[in-house]
């Protein structure tokens, strides 16, 4: 049995895309709202505006993003270390519990508005009580080496940057939403309206008895959220805003510091792992070697940098092992850290 449209059956839980609050599907009813923060957006070196691109789409000529300047070549935004690396992330299904921390700990990371998520996962629920069985998939963005995302872009907003993680820079969007259509995994998101508002909301619960959201975070003294990671400010913007898209960077902010991914950090049983597919002595590269992987639509041929392995199953289909790894392959935070940074 199933409790919603994303608990998919175990054969098509990989070929399905999501369908989540604050993607493109659930932000279609307000296509129509434009604008930016308090009026104005810096576009950088690339000033192709919103009239522009609607002329030229209306002309037929959706290229026109690239044909009027905006070059697809960035610089690698302090990525230098990384230059020839081939980042990718293993999730081992087996040692994963389904805790959820990885979500939490990019919401908090990453500044994330209600209903955004980078790290997400789709779950799976089948039988009756007390005959039950339950999978868990984490999911994120896949930074494809042929990545849709990319390719549709029209003013090189979404690019490729060292370690061929698939990066965006919001002062280039338009929010035209063409990497939301083009994305088979769902992992784009759409800003309408400014986030977090409501944390403006004044209105108590019980009057005289709890106190509002404002005054939360009032008392705690945030200024637009209760929480707000000044770190993410290292590498684009804090806090997104009205009119453009977002997704997961790997945590590019970290990643110039010499520092895992949020959701690598935080996780208390170190599924997920992180590195260089490039060295073949990295936990990455063993693991692969070690364990037969798969990714989310293969078929599509879009190559995603995000591998799964083992299966997330009930205690009583595989023996008590704890999830170690064979051959002692070493997959503690320190190790993945010291064998991509040194």
């Amino acid at each position: 049995m199933s409790t919603d449209n994303r608990h998919l059956h175990p054969d098509s839980i990989f070929n399905m895309k999501k369908n989540r609050n604050g993607n493109g599907n659930a932000a279609r009813s307000a296509a129509s709202e434009t604008g930016t923060d308090n009026g104005v957006r810096n576009q950088s070196a690339c000033e192709l505006s919103r009239r522009d691109f609607l002329k030229s789409m209306g002309a037929g000529a959706a290229v026109v993003g690239v044909a009027a300047g905006c070059s697809r070549a960035h610089a690698n935004e302090g990525l230098e270390h990384l230059e020839g690396t081939n980042l990718v992330m293993v999730i081992d299904l087996q040692r994963c519990t389904g805790c959820g921390g990885c979500d939490i700990a990019c919401k908090n990371e990453n500044n994330l508005r209600g209903g955004h998520f980078w790290s997400h996962h789709i779950t799976h629920t089948t039988g009756k009580f007390p005959n039950v069985r339950y999978e868990y998939l984490p999911t994120l963005c896949n930074h494809c080496e042929n990545a849709p995302c990319e390719k549709a872009c029209p003013t090189s907003a979404l690019h490729k940057v060292n370690g061929g993680v698939t990066a965006h820079d919001p002062a280039k969007c338009i929010g035209c939403r063409a990497c939301i259509i083009n994305c088979p995994y769902g992992e784009v998101h759409a800003h309408f309206g400014q986030p977090h508002q409501e944390w403006q909301d004044e209105e108590e619960l019980i009057a005289g008895v709890t106190g509002s959201a404002k005054s939360t975070l009032n008392e705690v003294g945030g200024e637009k959220i209760p929480y707000y990671n000044n770190e993410r400010e290292n590498h684009g913007l804090g806090n997104r805003h009205h009119g453009i898209v977002e997704k997961c960077d790997f945590c590019l902010h970290r990643l110039r510091e010499s520092k895992l991914p949020a959701c690598v950090k935080r996780c208390p049983t170190d599924a997920r792992i992180f590195g260089d597919l490039n060295d073949p002595n990295s936990s990455v590269s063993r693991v692969l070697a070690k364990y037969r992987p798969f990714r989310r639509m293969e078929h599509l041929g879009t190559r995603p940098k995000v591998y799964y392995v083992r299966s997330f199953n009930s205690a009583s289909d595989y023996p008590q092992t704890k999830g170690e790894l064979a051959d002692n392959i070493d997959i503690s935070k320190p190790a993945q850290e010291k064998q991509l940074f040194g």
